[in-house]
């Protein structure tokens, strides 16, 4: 009786590696569907979100992952720095410090909510914010649906006390963390 693994014809070497190469493919476009879902790569050209994000232009600016699965689950959490657009369509990144519903006011270089002073996170102490546009001189602002976002470089930051709560349907992700430059590399507080 003939051996029937013998008699069966044997793949030719091109074959196989037509076979493996259409692997690979499907496997690399897996991939980068994943990550086109998944995360966003941006960045940072403005000082606005210093010490946290770096750099002044395109070619200094700390290149950042964000991470877009996050916001399916929950809703933004307060102290996250999230990516938006603004209405000119340029793409940043900032730290939101009200939510929905709560009022905010900024005194003495601190965050208020609802008339109470917000304790800040221990790796967040150092920052300080200033009362400028539509929080100056004691002003409320009621967040209503939106986010109340706020640079960590408050003196030099265009953000909620200019342009008002951000909704959240402008919200497209999380920063995640810093790839690059690799001296800078890590997760985001």
């Amino acid at each position: 009786m003939p051996d029937s693994a013998a008699s069966l014809p044997r793949r030719s070497p091109v074959r196989k590696l037509l076979r493996w190469g259409e692997h690979v493919l499907a496997v690399v476009g897996l991939c980068f569907m994943v990550f086109h879902i998944c995360f966003d790569a941006i960045v940072m050209t403005s000082d606005s979100m210093a010490p946290t994000l770096c750099g002044t232009n395109y070619k200094s600016g700390d290149r950042i992952l964000v991470e877009k699965v996050t916001p399916w689950f929950r809703a933004p959490q307060r102290w996250e720095i999230h990516y938006f657009h603004d209405d000119e369509g340029m793409a940043l990144a900032k730290r939101i410090v009200a939510l929905p519903g709560e009022t905010v006011s900024i005194k003495q270089k601190s965050i208020w909510i609802n008339g109470n002073k917000l304790a800040m996170p221990r790796e967040l102490a150092h920052l300080e914010y200033y009362s400028f546009g539509n929080v100056a001189a004691d002003r409320q602002v009621k967040c209503d649906a939106g986010y109340y976002v706020l640079g960590d470089d408050s003196r030099d930051s265009y953000d909620s006390r200019f342009t008002g709560p951000i909704s959240p349907d402008r919200l497209r992700g999380r920063v995640w963390c810093i790839l690059w430059p690799l001296s800078r590399a890590s997760f985001v507080d």
